[in-house]
């Protein structure tokens, strides 16, 4: 792990130890955690955004094979 100073404000400060007091964990263990997720809803946020960004990127190519007819063929035999 790598040790890394973070500044709070006084009610973060409390609200972080009460909840610590609580939970029965350390405060620094429950600030990893909130980093952790904050990752991983970023990520999952950035791969929706590429999916949105990618949907439909090809509906207008006029060079491609019309794949419903080749489906149908394909289903026929």
């Amino acid at each position: 792990m790598v040790r890394t100073q973070i500044y709070l404000t006084e009610r973060q400060r409390e609200e972080l130890a009460a909840i610590a007091k609580t939970m029965g964990k350390k405060q620094s263990e429950l600030i990893r955690e909130a980093v952790d997720r904050l990752i991983e809803e970023e990520g999952r946020s950035k791969r929706e955004t590429v999916l949105r960004q990618a949907a439909g990127i090809w509906k207008n190519r006029t060079d491609l094979p019309d794949f419903r007819a080749m489906r149908a063929e394909w289903d026929r035999n």
